[in-house]
């Protein structure tokens, strides 16, 4: 985990609510947990469980794959990746008095 001011709790909480994020949109395009699996490289479909479940992220190197199966833009899904994931950076980049706060909601999709 990285060296956040963000507790334990706190990640865990974002991590679930990231999870939920994402099988909303797994259940929106009509996907099985296997069919995601077999869409994005994953080698156990139980990885899709994991991280619907707030355990793990997906890897970075996967956001083109996992944007393409889940019928978003990659950037979308990065923005609201970051802001489960990294939610210091995403505050920098995209809060209140972010240098790119204004754009916000041009990438926004949460559900």
């Amino acid at each position: 985990m990285h060296n956040q001011k963000t507790s334990e709790a706190d990640v865990q909480a974002l991590r679930r609510a990231g999870g939920q994020w994402l099988k909303a949109l797994r259940n929106k395009r009509n996907l099985s947990q296997r069919e995601l699996a077999t869409a994005v490289g994953a080698e156990y479909y139980t990885f899709i469980s994991q991280l619907e479940n707030g355990r793990g992220r997906i890897p970075p190197d996967r956001y083109n794959q996992w944007a393409e199966a889940l019928g978003v833009p990659v950037w979308t899904l990065v923005f609201n990746i970051m802001r489960f994931y990294d939610p210091v950076t995403f505050e920098i980049l995209f809060g209140k008095d972010g240098e790119y706060a204004n754009q916000a909601e041009r990438f926004e999709i949460l559900s």
